[in-house]
């Protein structure tokens, strides 16, 4: 994501914010392969969801939001927010997004809004 985004808006986690209080971090496997992750934070907000590459369009990503989303409903969030860039090589991810109900919304928490980024929401209930 670093090398998709200007320098200083990146807003992702490296393996110790993942793994840090208040974050679940799921994995999909391909046999002894990994083939994505996604992490959501206790307050709803996607943090991250990496497909490997030699799992792209084989429907890892949108298996694991699925399992993201049912997580979030059973504990019983009422939504759930993203930020992402705005980079061509973010479209896959955000049209994976809409297709899933997500729709833009304003900059939540400590992000502030510019050219390179876009914040999504999802209502679940």
């Amino acid at each position: 994501m670093l090398a998709d985004s200007p320098p200083g808006t990146s807003y992702a986690l490296d393996l110790t914010g993942l793994t840090g209080p208040g974050m679940t971090v799921w994995t999909a496997w391909d046999g002894d392969a990994l083939a994505g992750m996604v992490a959501l934070s206790a307050a709803g907000e996607l943090k991250s969801m990496r497909t490997h590459p030699d799992h792209l369009r084989r429907g890892v990503a949108a298996a694991l939001l699925e399992h993201a989303l049912a997580a979030a409903r059973g504990r019983g969030l009422d939504r759930v927010v993203l930020e992402t860039g705005t980079a061509p090589p973010f479209a896959p991810a955000v049209a994976l997004y809409r297709r899933a109900g997500f729709t833009d919304r304003g900059p939540f928490g400590d992000y502030v809004a510019g050219p390179d980024n876009r914040f999504l929401e999802l209502r679940l209930s």
